[in-house]
């Protein structure tokens, strides 16, 4: 199965210059953690809840500070045409719950989750993603740097 089989193919996209209270309410509007982020039809980055409470909040930003300030420029991502058992693996390895879907020209068609991929059927490879991903260490470890 494809990933463009299962994915959510409407997404909604978060401006680098919005502020990050504009994108929480994008995200409680869209119940979502979170939101690509568009800049000139690219996708430039992603921004999370987590990274709105821990780089925002937790740093003393106030509601105004802009998505860009605190957004993850690094983007994992993956392809419509990928198969979906090594979207699932990779997903596990990076420990992601979600990736960005874009075509083979590097457009954003949808976004793809642990949830989707459970729900087209592929249960037994999901728990083995959810399974690395929610292990101990890594860069989402529990223990204080």
């Amino acid at each position: 199965m494809r990933v463009s089989e299962c994915m959510t193919r409407d997404v909604t996209i978060a401006d680098p210059q919005e502020t990050i209270c504009d994108a929480a309410q994008m995200m409680a509007e869209c119940d979502t953690g979170a939101l690509p982020v568009g800049e000139n039809d690219r996708l430039v980055g992603v921004i999370t809840d987590r990274d709105i409470a821990i780089r925002a909040v937790a740093a003393g930003m106030g509601p105004n500070a802009t998505v860009r300030d605190v957004m993850s420029g690094e983007v994992m991502y993956c392809y419509e045409d990928d198969d979906v058992e090594d979207v699932l693996r990779n997903m596990g390895e990076l420990q992601l719950r979600r990736l960005p879907v874009l075509s083979r020209d590097k457009r954003l068609v949808g976004i793809v989750s642990l949830s989707d991929l459970t729900g087209a059927g592929q249960d037994a490879k999901a728990g083995e993603a959810l399974n690395d991903i929610a292990r101990p260490g890594g860069p989402h470890s529990q223990t204080r740097h």
